[in-house]
């Protein structure tokens, strides 16, 4: 089916996935949430993994899964840790195997897995030192992308300063083509080829059909007959489909309201949101599943954002910031809370 530039309201209000919270009993006795109804049922394993004693999480920002199963947490190191790695990997057990990347602490963000070829490379944005590398699953660098000085979009009129770059998520094409969201900058996209040489700058702040306002996730979505980028335009709360070109093709709305980021498995999409709810969409892009209540706004976030480890409502979100599916279809979610929270949500049988 051709790509239109027709924009569509999605409308979710009818879809019969009110959040739901009922609850399992854990080998300890305990009694964990379920979240979701139907196919889309969770139980929810909050502070899921087994941290070192020396390792105090930070802001969690990201997650993901690589193909033997292991979960990388990507965070800014808290203010207690006495080790400053911010990648933290564990098993799929949740025992902790390792730990680098002292030298992303403070800016940590963004984290995508890419299989190429018969080896997996992890993709990091630090939004504090305005980077983007790319890593071997140990942390070796292959290369880093700095600031887009060729791009004519950062060129600032006025020599004595620069346009704001602050990095937050990568996407990948099938041809290697890397998409950069700057999304606590100046809201472009930056593309560059595999080879991390500069090709084009899209986007810019603002509501029109070209532009966007903290272009914070994105995703090339290939469940079509043409790949899009789609992005999480999380400041005009709107999921925003671009041709590969950096063209407008049309707007998905009535999904989420502060869209963060996107992983596919199978068809469906997940998407964190950062008014403590976690969406799944199918792939007529409708929303399937609605997990975690939802209830906490932008005013709650001054208190609520600093409880410590452990206080935090069990089957409820605060700041839900990064999700992937793993391999059997449990979804890992990382919030965007002082101490960190990482969740495992486990898919129950239908």
């Amino acid at each position: 089916m051709p790509i239109t530039r027709r924009s569509f309201l999605i409308n979710a209000a009818g879809v019969a996935c009110a959040p739901a919270i009922l609850s399992a009993t854990d080998k300890s006795g305990t009694k964990n949430p379920i979240l979701g109804q139907g196919e889309y049922r969770y139980e929810a394993i909050h502070d899921w993994g087994e941290l070192p004693r020396t390792i105090k999480y930070g802001n969690t920002h990201g997650v993901c899964e690589d193909s033997q199963g292991h979960i990388y947490i990507h965070h800014i190191v808290g203010a207690n840790s006495d080790s400053q790695d911010t990648m933290v990997v564990f098993d799929q057990n949740g025992k902790f195997v390792r730990s680098w990347g002292r030298q992303f602490k403070g800016g940590a963000h963004g984290l995508t897995v890419r299989k190429e070829g018969s080896e997996e490379f992890l993709y990091l944005c630090d939004y504090e030192h305005g980077i983007v590398t790319k890593r071997t699953l140990k942390g070796e660098e292959v290369f880093t992308i700095g600031y887009p000085a060729e791009s004519e979009a950062y060129k600032s009129k006025d020599s004595s300063s620069t346009v704001a770059y602050r990095p937050t998520n990568v996407a990948i094409s099938p041809n290697g083509d890397i998409y950069i969201g700057d999304g606590y900058g100046s809201s472009f996209i930056n593309q560059y080829n595999h080879k991390a040489e500069f090709i084009r700058s899209f986007g810019g702040l603002g509501k029109g059909e070209d532009q966007l306002d903290c272009p914070h996730g994105l995703w090339v979505d290939t469940r079509g007959d043409a790949p899009v980028l789609v992005v999480a335009d999380r400041g005009n709360g709107r999921l925003h489909r671009f041709t590969l070109e950096g063209k407008h093709v049309d707007f998905i709305l009535g999904t989420t309201q502060m869209p963060c980021y996107f992983h596919e498995r199978n068809g469906d999409v997940v998407i964190p949101d950062l008014l403590s709810k976690v969406v799944v969409l199918d792939r007529q892009n409708h929303v399937v599943a609605s997990l975690g209540e939802g209830e906490y706004s932008k005013d709650d976030w001054s208190t609520v954002r600093n409880q410590a480890p452990g206080t935090f409502m069990p089957g409820r979100f605060v700041c839900p910031h990064g999700a992937c599916f793993d391999h059997e279809g449990n979804i890992f979610v990382v919030e965007w809370v002082e101490a960190g929270r990482v969740t495992k949500l486990r898919r129950l049988a239908g």
